[in-house]
C-alpha cells in the first residue's frame, strides 16, 4: 500500500471546489457518468484502430445506490487506469494544477473557473470518502484501489478486480442523504444523461405482478444513445421529429415545424429546433432549448448562444465548441458563440423564407402562431428584420394576408392623405370596433387586424422603417379625420352653437373613474352616426406601451382620454339643439345680456392695460378687471347650469350618449339598466 499527500491543504482546495467550481451539488453525477462515457468511447476508438485487440463486450455503464452502506457506485468497462495513471491524472495534474491556480487567483477564486478540468473532484460535493477501484485494459496491469477522504491524504494499493474498467464509489456525506434516494438519482440521470452515447443502466426494469411492482432481470436503460440530432435528416421522417418533441415536452401541442441543424465548419453544431404554438406570454415560454456538449446535458439557459427572440423556440443544441466553465454550467465569452448565434439566425430565417416561397398557403395558415417569433425577432435584431420583412405578413379584418410590399401597393391609391402620408388603419378587436371598421370599409379603406402581444411596439418600429407612413387605429377618430383629404360634409355650425351643443352633452356624460371626455361638434353628413366616441392614437398607444415597458409607467397612470364627436348634420343632433335652445331661451336672455356686457367691459379693461408694466397699473384697475372676470365666470357657469337643467330632462340626449357608450363597451351597471328602461319607454 502506498500512502501519500496530494500537496495542497484541505482548507484551500475543497472549499474552492465546493463553493466556486460546483455550486450546484447535483452535477456530480453528470461529471462522473460522463467521465465513464469518455473512458468507454476511448476504448472503442482503440479497438477500431487495432490498438486494443480484446473483446469489447457489454459497454453499459451501471449506476447503483446502496442505501444500507450509504454509497453510490458508477461502474464502466472502459479504459481503466494503471497505478501510474492514477498518480498522474488524479494526484498530480488536477491537484497540482489547482494549487497553482489557487496561488495565482487567491484573491479572486472565481477566476479559476474554466481553466482546467476538475470533473472527478465534483464527487467530494456529496461524498466524505471516494474510492476508485480500477483495472486498465493494458495486459498484466494489476487492479488498484485509490481512497481519499477529501483531505490531502490518500492511499493507493493493489486490489482484486476481475474485469477492466473503473468503479467510482462515493461514501455519501451525512448532509447529502437525499442522493441515496432512488427517485433522486433517477431524476438526475434523466436530466443530465438521457442522451449519452453509451448505455447507462440504473437498476433493473420493474413490472406489475400480483398487484405490486417487482424487478425483472433486464437492465433499466435510462438513455437514448442515438437521439435524432445525431442522425442525418435523410434518415428521419416527420413522425420521428414529432415523437422526439413529445418525449421532450409531453404536455405540449404538436409543433408548427422544425429545423435540423448540422454544421461542422467553422465550428461543430448539431441540433433540432422546434417552433411551438405560442399565442401570448413570451416570458413563460423561454428556457425550453436544452444545450448539450457531446450529448451531455449542460443547461436550458441558452442566452448568448441563441438570439434572444429564438429562446422562444424549443429543442436541442449540441456543440463541443461552445466554451463552458469547469462545471459546464455557465457560458464563457468566446468568438464561436457569436458565430453560432449568427448561424442559427440565418438558418431560421432561411427556413421561414423557404416555407413562404414554396408553400405560401401553409405559411399563411401558421402565421398567427409564427407571428410572435417573427415580430420579436424583427424588434430585437436588425439583421433578422432585413431578412424577415420579405416574408412577414399583415392580416386584414377579412383574414387576407399580404407581405409589407403587397399591402403598400394595395392601399397607396386610396389611403394616402393630403400630405402624402400612407395611412395604415388597424383594429385590435374585431367585435368591439366593428362599427368603425364598417365605416372605414364603406369608404373603400382596408383595415389590418393587429391584436398580437407585440403589435404596439411593431407599429412604432414600422413607422420608423416605412417612408411617410402612419398607423392609426380605426376608432382613434371619426372616419373623415382618419385619412384627411380635405373633403367637407354639410355646413359647419357657428362657434356659439357648437359651444351650446357641447355644453348640452358634456353635462350629461357619466362620471367614470380615470376616464375623461372631450366633446366637440363637426358636420359629418346626414347618413353618418349622430354621435361617435374616439380615442386619440398617440395617448392610447403610449398607455398600451406602458403595459409592456415599465419605464413608461407614467402614461399608464394617466386617465383614458376620449373624444365625443357630435354630428351637426344629423337630424337628431339638430333636434336636440333646437329643442334645448327653445327650452332655455327665456332663462338665457338676461344671462347672455349680462355676459355680453361683461365681455365688452373685460375687453376695454385689457386694452387699457395692454403694453403697460405691472407696476404702472393701479390697484383699482387690477381689482376692477378681477371683479369683471369673476362675474363673467359666474354668469357663464349660470348659463351652463341652465342648459344642463334643461338637457337633464331630454331623453334623446341621454339615449344618444348611452348608445355611443354601449357601442364602445363603456356602459355598465346602473347606467346600463337605466338605458334599457329608457329604451323601452321610447319604443
Amino acid at each position: 500500500m502506498k500512502k501519500g499527500n496530494i500537496g495542497v491543504t484541505t482548507e484551500n482546495i475543497f472549499p474552492i471546489i465546493k463553493k466556486f467550481l460546483y455550486s450546484d451539488h447535483e452535477i456530480f453525477l453528470r461529471e462522473l457518468v460522463s467521465n465513464g462515457v469518455d473512458a468507454t468511447q476511448k476504448l472503442k476508438t482503440l479497438a477500431s484502430t487495432g490498438e486494443f485487440k480484446g473483446e469489447l463486450g457489454d459497454l453499459t455503464i451501471h449506476v447503483s445506490v446502496d442505501k444500507e452502506n450509504q454509497t453510490i457506485t458508477i461502474s464502466d468497462r472502459g479504459l481503466g487506469l494503471t497505478a501510474e495513471e492514477i498518480e498522474k491524472y488524479i494526484n498530480q495534474i488536477a491537484f497540482s494544477g489547482a494549487n497553482d491556480f489557487l496561488e495565482k487567483y487567491k484573491d479572486d477564486a472565481n477566476a479559476i473557473i474554466g481553466h482546467f478540468g476538475l470533473g472527478f473532484y465534483s464527487a467530494f460535493m456529496v461524498a466524505k470518502q471516494v474510492d476508485i477501484v480500477t483495472k486498465s485494459y493494458k495486459e498484466e496491469a494489476p487492479a488498484v484501489k485509490w481512497t481519499c477522504d477529501g483531505s490531502p491524504e490518500f492511499t493507493l494499493e493493489e486490489t482484486e478486480k476481475a474485469d477492466r474498467g473503473t468503479d467510482i464509489i462515493l461514501h455519501v456525506d451525512d448532509d447529502c442523504k437525499e442522493f441515496l434516494e432512488e427517485s433522486r438519482i433517477q431524476g438526475l440521470l434523466t436530466k443530465y444523461c438521457r442522451f449519452l452515447p453509451i448505455p447507462i443502466a440504473f437498476g433493473k426494469k420493474k413490472e406489475w405482478k400480483d398487484g405490486k411492482q417487482v424487478e425483472t432481470n433486464e437492465d433499466n436503460i435510462i438513455n437514448d444513445t442515438c437521439p435524432i440530432w445525431t442522425k442525418k435528416p435523410s434518415e428521419l421522417k416527420d413522425e420521428d421529429y414529432k415523437k422526439f418533441y413529445r418525449d421532450l415536452y409531453p404536455m405540449s401541442d404538436e409543433p408548427l415545424f422544425w429545423i435540423h441543424l448540422n454544421v461542422d465548419y467553422p465550428f461543430n453544431l448539431t441540433g433540432v429546433l422546434y417552433f411551438p404554438k405560442i399565442k401570448s406570454n413570451i416570458d413563460l415560454q423561454k428556457n425550453k432549448i436544452q444545450l448539450y456538449c457531446n450529448q451531455v446535458y449542460v443547461t436550458d439557459s441558452v442566452e448568448g448562444i441563441v438570439p434572444d427572440f429564438l429562446t422562444l423556440l424549443h429543442g436541442v443544441i449540441d456543440s463541443p465548441d461552445i466554451p463552458l466553465n469547469v462545471s459546464r454550467s455557465y457560458l464563457q465569452s468566446d468568438s464561436n458563440v457569436k458565430k453560432i448565434s449568427t448561424y442559427i439566425t440565418k438558418k431560421v430565417s432561411d427556413r421561414l423564407q423557404s416555407i413562404f416561397k414554396n408553400d405560401r398557403n401553409e405559411f399563411e395558415s401558421k402565421w398567427d402562431d409564427l407571428k410572435i417569433f417573427i415580430n420579436y425577432g424583427m424588434l430585437t435584431q436588425e439583421d433578422f428584420y432585413e431578412k424577415a420583412n420579405k416574408f412577414a405578413l399583415f392580416k386584414d379584418t377579412d383574414n387576407k394576408y399580404y407581405t409589407f410590399e403587397e399591402y403598400q401597393t394595395l392601399i397607396k391609391d386610396n389611403q394616402t392623405d393630403k400630405d402624402g402620408n400612407l395611412i395604415y388603419l388597424y383594429s385590435n378587436n374585431l367585435d368591439e370596433q366593428y362599427t368603425y371598421i364598417d365605416a372605414a370599409k364603406s369608404k373603400g379603406y382596408n383595415v389590418l387586424m393587429m391584436d398580437g402581444q407585440l403589435d404596439v411596439p411593431m407599429i412604432n418600429m414600422l413607422e420608423q422603417k416605412f417612408e411617410k407612413s402612419r398607423f392609426t387605429r380605426v376608432d382613434s377618430d371619426i372616419i373623415d379625420r382618419l385619412i384627411v383629404k380635405e373633403e367637407k360634409h354639410g355646413e359647419e355650425l357657428t362657434a356659439d352653437k357648437k359651444e351650446f351643443l357641447s355644453t348640452v352633452f358634456q353635462g350629461q356624460l357619466p362620471k367614470v373613474q380615470k376616464v375623461e371626455f372631450h366633446v366637440e361638434t363637426q358636420a359629418l353628413g346626414e347618413t353618418a352616426s349622430p354621435i361617435v366616441i374616439t380615442q386619440a392614437e398617440y395617448m392610447r398607444r403610449m398607455k398600451e406601451m406602458a403595459n409592456i415597458q415599465p419605464g413608461m409607467s407614467f402614461y399608464g397612470e394617466m386617465p383614458d382620454m376620449y373624444n365625443l364627436v357630435l354630428n351637426s348634420d344629423h337630424q337628431l343632433i339638430k333636434k336636440v339643439l333646437e329643442d334645448t335652445e327653445s327650452a332655455c331661451a327665456e332663462k338665457l336672455v338676461p344671462v347672455e345680456s349680462e355676459i355680453a356686457m361683461l365681455d365688452l367691459r373685460q375687453t376695454e379693461l385689457r386694452k387699457a392695460q395692454e403694453g403697460k408694466k405691472d407696476e404702472d397699473i393701479s390697484t383699482a384697475e387690477k381689482d376692477e378687471l378681477n371683479e369683471v372676470e369673476q362675474k363673467l365666470n359666474e354668469q357663464k357657469q349660470q348659463k351652463t347650469t341652465i342648459i344642463n337643467e334643461s338637457a337633464a330632462d331630454n331623453k334623446v340626449v341621454h339615449q344618444l350618449i348611452d348608445l355611443a357608450l354601449l357601442q364602445n363597451n363603456m356602459l355598465k351597471g346602473e347606467a346600463l339598466t337605466n338605458f334599457v328602461k329608457r329604451s323601452i319607454e321610447l319604443i
